[in-house]
């Protein structure tokens, strides 16, 4: 449980970064690319710390499934970016894997 506490933290943590990163504008800003270094370096440390007890395929589908759906989001919240029912649909689709993959574990525990 704690490791999962560690994997939530650490996706919020890359979410935060890839974000920063966009306003970093190639990180020719200091504010927003202090934040990626900062949220990069703590995602990763929280998500090393994750795998102490989380499967290693399983902790880095949700971190990168998690933060890849929530950066789409984000994007298209927050940037305007395009958005079409393939954004959807590829949401969807990484959704129903961390799920499918979480049952799996859970089967085999």
């Amino acid at each position: 449980m704690k490791g999962m506490v560690f994997l939530l933290i650490a996706v919020i943590c890359e979410v935060v970064g890839t974000t920063a990163l966009k306003s970093s504008s190639g990180f020719s800003r200091l504010g927003p690319s202090t934040i990626v270094v900062l949220s990069y370096t703590l995602s990763f440390y929280l998500l090393g710390l994750s795998l102490k007890t989380v499967p290693l395929g399983i902790g880095y589908a949700l971190w990168s499934g998690i933060g890849t759906a929530l950066t789409i989001i984000i994007g298209i919240v927050v940037w305007k970016e395009a958005f079409s029912p393939a954004h959807v649909f590829g949401i969807l689709l990484i959704l129903f894997g961390v799920v499918i993959l979480n049952l799996n574990q859970s089967a085999a525990a």
